[in-house]
């Protein structure tokens, strides 16, 4: 074979395997209510911390156990436990993500993502945090 056969080959191969990895890690945004309609299945559910609710962390204990309450978009609320440690600034979060699968009547997330406040918001367009000068 020439070298150029090989090279395609191998060219094709990479793109092959990409394409296996990002579609094997796929998942898609429900609410809690289709992910307990479709346990076993993966989701990703986006919603709010309930912070009024207790959330459990100690390391002492386990630190690779994280749990707390969420509140998808449609209203309906679930404990998760995240198999991991807490995030930091976690209850600062606007917004959390989870990603993770139903397990009895809990979430079981493997994975978290946090939208934080932006420290850029004054409430003014155009205004800048410490921005004292006047035009």
């Amino acid at each position: 074979m020439k070298k150029i056969h090989i090279v395609v080959i191998v060219v094709i191969a990479v793109a092959i395997a990409a394409i296996m990895s990002t579609v094997a890690d796929s998942s898609t945004y429900a609410s809690f209510t289709v992910a307990q309609n479709n346990a076993g299945e993966e989701y990703h559910v986006v919603g709010k911390l309930n912070k009024e609710k207790e959330m459990i962390y100690n390391p002492e204990v386990n630190a690779n156990l994280f749990s707390f309450y969420l509140e998808d978009n449609e209203g309906k609320e679930l404990k998760v436990n995240y198999k991991g440690t807490k995030p930091q600034d976690f209850e600062r979060s606007e917004q959390i993500v989870i990603c993770g699968k139903i397990v009895g009547n809990e979430f079981e997330a493997n994975k978290i993502l946090m939208k934080c406040p932006s420290k850029y918001n004054t409430g003014q367009a155009g205004e800048l945090p410490g921005n004292t000068a006047k035009p």
